[in-house]
């Protein structure tokens, strides 16, 4: 019994030995693990200088990687300049508002100096001073072979240069005439580029002069555009003078028929007065009176019509708005020489604007073109269109309007409130469109489903 015991003590000793080593054994290798993983770690200092060495590695690696980018922006950059002088895109805040270089009155003007430029390229290329050499070639000791190939690469040079030339000519247009300029002066680089292997360039008087010829054009073609224009708006303004005349001189024909007919009436009316008896003679009396208020009308009509046909100065200035094509603030101030100044305003606002104009003051005077130009003038710098002066409109307040309008002197009311109805209502509408179409999309509410079980 005793032995048993013994033998079974020895088996659990010996399990208990085995499990213990096995552990340690196990210990053992992971602390193994853990020091061979973290033996770096263990030395702080060497570890530090690594960290560090790696550290400057990388800084000196994203430094590179900085300079390597700034150089290759700066060439795409360039890439993407060039590219552009070949756009036809605007991009006025990027080149700037072209400056006129010459200030003719018309446009034959222009004509004739551009004429004048191009005699002076022909003179140039015939006289040989377009394009130079920079040496004698000789070619198998030839020296006039080497002038004749000399001058024949010098022509290929300028017929090349002046196609740039031609096809910048016939696209310039006022949104890239600065890129045309720096377009023929990249042209002009890059073919004496090519022509630096055989010492031969095109000269600066040359490329000048095909600059010169460049603004010269682009600014005759505005100059005809700004003719165009002018002639334009004088035929409209002769046929607004003649629709005013033809008003004036039907009005006065209308009031001098209408002298007649109550100068005819009042005549028959004395005549029945002279042989009327009883109440009659109350009910002529009457008549008569009335007959006599309608011919003085008739004839302050007629020679008020006549009067304003014989003053070419005289006419109506009148102040309009739009808010529903141009927003708040915006004032048309016009002159028209109509006897119906409304019907001038109602022209203007046909097919062309949205809406109609609201009318905030009409006022008669016997010398409107320089009331309307000195009202004009004091808001000059308010302008809307700063380029064409025959656009009236201006971003002013009506109540500066009203001031400029009393400091001359001018009975006017103004009206302050803008109307503006259709275009008022058309937001309504709109609104409500919205509204039907947001009802629409989300569906009907328990109470418009049920209504009678709420």
């Amino acid at each position: 019994m005793n032995k048993n015991i013994l033998i079974i003590s020895i088996i659990v000793l010996v399990l208990i030995l085995f499990f213990v080593l096995s552990n340690f054994l196990k210990n053992k290798k992971r602390l193994s693990a853990i020091i061979s993983k973290y033996k770096d770690v263990l030395d702080l200092d060497e570890f530090k200088l690594k960290a560090n060495q790696e550290l400057e590695s990388i800084k000196s690696d994203i430094q590179k990687l900085k300079d390597e980018y700034a150089q290759k922006r700066a060439i795409f950059n360039s890439l993407l300049k060039e590219i552009s002088l070949y756009e036809e895109e605007i991009e006025i805040s990027s080149y700037g508002l072209y400056k006129p270089h010459y200030d003719f009155d018309t446009s034959e003007s222009y004509r004739k100096k551009l004429e004048e430029i191009r005699d002076k390229q022909r003179i140039l290329i015939r006289e040989e001073e377009a394009f130079s050499c920079k040496t004698e070639w000789r070619i198998n000791n030839n020296l006039a072979e080497g002038r004749r190939q000399t001058k024949h690469f010098g022509k290929l040079m300028l017929r090349a240069f002046n196609g740039e030339c031609d096809a910048m000519l016939s696209n310039v247009r006022w949104n890239n005439i600065m890129k045309m300029e720096e377009r023929l002066e990249k042209s002009f680089e890059a073919i004496n580029k090519l022509g630096s292997t055989h010492m031969i360039e095109i000269t600066l008087q040359y490329k000048n002069i095909k600059l010169e010829e460049l603004r010269l054009a682009y600014e005759y073609q505005e100059k005809l555009n700004q003719e165009k224009e002018e002639q334009r708006q004088i035929r409209e303004e002769m046929r607004e003078e003649e629709k005013a005349q033809k008003e004036l001189e039907k009005a006065a024909k209308e009031a001098e028929d209408e002298e007649k007919r109550n100068s005819k009436a009042l005549e028959q009316a004395r005549i029945e007065l002279g042989k009327a008896q009883g109440a009659q003679v109350d009910s002529l009396t009457n008549k008569i009176a009335e007959l006599e208020r309608d011919l003085q009308e008739a004839r302050e009509k007629k020679a008020r019509a006549i009067s304003q046909a014989q003053l070419t100065k005289s006419g109506h200035i009148y102040v309009i708005s739009n808010i529903g094509s141009f927003g708040e603030n915006v004032y048309k101030i016009g002159m028209t020489r109509r006897l119906e100044p409304m019907d001038r305003i109602r022209e203007l606002g046909d097919a062309s604007v949205p809406f109609n104009y609201d009318v905030h003051a009409i006022l008669y005077t016997e010398n409107a073109p320089e009331i309307e130009n000195r009202i004009q003038k004091r808001f000059e710098d308010r302008r809307l269109n700063l380029i064409n002066t025959r656009r009236e409109f201006f971003n002013v307040t009506l109540e500066e309007i009203e001031q400029v309008a009393k400091e001359h002197k001018a009975d006017i009311e103004f009206t302050k409130i803008s109307e503006a109805r259709e275009f008022r209502e058309s937001q309504a509408l709109r609104e409500q469109r919205k509204l039907a179409g947001s009802q629409i999309a989300t569906g009907p509410s328990i109470e418009q489903k049920f209504p009678d079980s709420i």
